[in-house]
């Protein structure tokens, strides 16, 4: 199935579910976010600036850039506001179903290795990186994307500069020529079309780092609370919601993650949150992926049932059966329901 198109402009487009049940998620099939139009940048003219606090301005083409020592990494990305339209009362933002996940092999070097060979640090507690595309946010206020890490997350070896994806170059919708990787984090964190880095001494404020991507309003979380590492959530794949099942052995299955802690267990529920089984976990491609997960079903008589999966982390965090309602919709890690029809 092609990706289901949220928004047309600017262009959001989520994976369809049935495609997430897989380890690694296509390229054309990856969920796409945009913020402004997608811009165009030429590979053979393009220029990576690094300044700020310590080093002198420096910039890299894309060929010095792959002089530094490789890094590969599988990693599991999910938008903040995946889950935004469970949300009751209704928010602003792109209405996200569950589809806006996915798990690719990012290809690049450690951005610690640009940030030593710059010279890096001192007096820096904060790295700033700013992405090509740029728009208006209100009448007459025009920015750039930009976000900014501290720097221990930063210089975190797992935290690249990639230049390919699923073994290709990046596509433009995926930040061509130049992207940057942030694992168990937001995706909103990992900057497309990245032209700047720059290191800061004081913490950055910026539209996209204090005005958006922050917590109001939810029950239990101060305001301004930042959205960073990824809330627990399992999704299920399979079966679709609305499918009619044939009468028999079945199987509910799907993926799990958290940014905090690995997945440390899936249950499983087929009578609306009555009763819950556990159900057995597969291996994750890498400590920054998902965890594939699935549990036999023999319904006992035909009828309509109501699906949901929940999972815990190794820290305890477990979905919520009830949503986390925040102002700007991000990070509503709700159960899921699934509503099928056995046949």
């Amino acid at each position: 199935m092609p990706l289901v198109t949220v928004e047309e402009n600017p262009y959001n487009a989520e994976t369809p579910l049935a495609d997430l049940n897989r380890g690694i998620t296509p390229t054309d099939l990856f969920f796409v976010r945009s913020h402004f139009d997608v811009p165009t940048l030429d590979p053979a003219s393009y220029r990576l600036t690094l300044d700020g606090d310590g080093p002198s301005p420096m910039g890299f083409s894309l060929r010095d850039l792959k002089a530094f020592p490789p890094r590969e990494v599988t990693v599991t990305l999910e938008c903040a506001g995946n889950g935004r339209t469970r949300l009751d009362p209704p928010v602003p933002g792109v209405r996200w179903a569950y589809g806006a996940a996915g798990t690719a092999r990012f290809a690049g070097t450690s951005l610690s290795c640009l940030l030593d060979r710059a010279g890096a640090g001192g007096g820096a507690v904060e790295v700033l990186f700013v992405g090509a595309d740029r728009g208006e946010v209100e009448p007459g206020r025009v920015v750039s994307f930009q976000r900014s890490l501290p720097l221990p997350v930063a210089r975190h070896p797992d935290t690249i500069l990639a230049w390919e994806m699923n073994g290709e170059p990046l596509t433009r919708l995926h930040g061509s020529p130049l992207r940057l990787v942030v694992p168990r984090w937001y995706a909103v964190a990992s900057v497309k079309w990245l032209t700047h880095v720059r290191l800061l001494r004081e913490p950055f404020r910026g539209h996209y780092q204090d005005e958006k991507y922050v917590y109001e309003k939810e029950a239990g979380t101060p305001d301004g609370t930042p959205v960073t590492t990824l809330r627990a959530r399992a999704i299920i794949a399979s079966p679709g919601d609305g499918e009619h099942l044939p009468h028999g052995a079945l199987r509910v299955a799907g993926m799990a993650w958290s940014g905090v802690a690995p997945v440390q267990c899936v249950e499983v529920s087929v009578d609306g949150g009555r009763t819950w089984q556990e159900a057995t976990l597969g291996a994750p491609l890498s400590e920054h992926a998902w965890t594939p997960w699935q549990r036999p079903w023999s319904p006992s008589s035909p009828g309509d049932y109501l699906l949901m999966a929940r999972a815990t982390d190794a820290a305890g965090h477990t979905q919520p059966l009830e949503s986390s309602w925040n102002a700007q919709g991000y990070g509503n890690n709700v159960v899921q329901q699934v509503r099928v029809k056995v046949d």
